[in-house]
């Protein structure tokens, strides 16, 4: 007789969709034999599933924001997973946690909470004292009593252990070796054939992160440059009407949410990927965008603002440029630095090959493969 499928239930906040952290992980638990259910919401705008392995389902929700929408997503949350068979509970990032620490405890099951980010030090709750309070109440009665922890780069992990004497495994949010064959070229995209193409990727293209500044930059910028943002987040309109302006008009191109696979047609085509938040918070400030590596993966160098964690990926593997500041004409003349300098740019582009070779799921992998023989 077969032996039975452990079962685990993955939840996170988001439409589960563009979440390529969550898609690989919950793949891979499946890969190990586990029965895997991932929960997560739909709203209006949300694409399709993709096509996966595992069981998966999206609550709708009276709530798209606020701390009244946090409340109600983690009260549904919380009596999925209490009536809901599973023998391990995944929570993924601090605004998942409450629900699965309550149903956790309530069923005596063994939790993993996985933090993206430094979610309490985000620019979300810059402004909103009291949302804030509650956030750090919850990380702190919760985090220092778990065994279970995974962050996604070793500052964020430093921080956790300075601040709760917990320690955190890494998992870096880096993507499969590339295995997706580059079947589009520009023209089938609709992009500009005789320029240099920069791309701004992500599901994440908000505030303080450099988009407005790269827009404006443009402004700068020979008319051979073109900029493609692709994908979506809260600056969007904002920069759209900014692209309005006379200087902008046949520079630079918006394309949507895009599936993974189309998405990284449009980075295999482009000639360089920026990635610029800003030093404005703590979490930026640690941030490691995965965005980064899938420049790498796609063998196009990066041009990033200078943060800590990703000044160490371009340093040590020789893949970009880090922009001193983040304003216009700061990253103009780093773009210009790299794409009218044929032989530093060609060197960094041969560079992406070898740091695809080492920063790639198949090796990041690993460390969730022996945190889930512990468990």
């Amino acid at each position: 007789m077969a032996e039975k499928k452990k079962r685990i239930i993955v939840s996170v906040i988001n439409d589960l969709v563009t979440d390529q952290r969550v898609s690989r992980t919950c793949h891979e638990l499946y890969a190990m034999g586990y029965d895997v259910l991932l929960v997560g919401r739909k709203l209006p705008s949300s694409l399709p599933m993709p096509k996966v392995p595992y069981r998966y389902k999206r609550m709708y929700l009276l709530f798209r924001k606020g701390m009244l929408f946090y409340a109600f997503f983690n009260w549904r949350l919380f009596w999925l997973l209490l009536f809901k068979k599973a023998d391990i509970l995944w929570s993924n990032d601090l605004d998942t946690l409450l629900a699965n620490r309550m149903a956790a405890r309530l069923k005596s099951k063994p939790l993993i909470f996985d933090s993206h980010e430094y979610f309490t030090e985000g620019p979300e709750l810059e402004h909103n004292r009291f949302a804030k309070k509650v956030w750090k109440k919850i990380e702190g009665s919760i985090v220092p009593k778990l065994k279970h922890c995974i962050t996604v780069n070793t500052s964020i992990a430093q921080l956790f252990k300075e601040k709760y004497k917990k320690e955190f495994k890494v998992i870096r949010n880096v993507p499969k070796k590339l295995s997706i064959p580059k079947t589009k070229n520009r023209k089938d995209l609709g992009m500009p054939e005789g320029k240099k193409i920069i791309i701004l990727q992500g599901s994440g293209i908000n505030m303080h992160r450099g988009s407005e500044e790269l827009v404006d930059a443009f402004k700068l910028l020979p008319e051979n440059f073109h900029l493609y943002i692709v994908g979506s987040g809260d600056v969007i309109e904002t920069l759209k009407k900014t692209a309005e302006d006379e200087l902008l008009k046949n520079k630079i191109s918006f394309v949507g949410k895009q599936p993974y696979d189309m998405l990284i047609q449009y980075t295999m085509n482009a000639d360089a990927g920026v990635t610029l938040d800003k030093d404005t918070n703590i979490n930026y400030k640690l941030s490691l965008p995965n965005k980064i590596f899938d420049y790498i993966q796609c063998g196009i160098p990066v041009i990033s603002s200078d943060l800590v964690e990703l000044k160490k990926i371009i340093h040590t593997y020789q893949v970009g440029i880090i922009v001193p500041e983040v304003s216009p004409i700061a990253i103009a003349a780093c773009i210009q630095d790299l794409l009218n300098d044929p032989p530093k740019y060609q060197m960094m582009k041969s560079n992406t090959a070898q740091a695809a070779y080492e920063l790639n799921w198949e090796v990041e992998k690993r460390v969730l493969e022996e945190m889930m023989k512990e468990i």
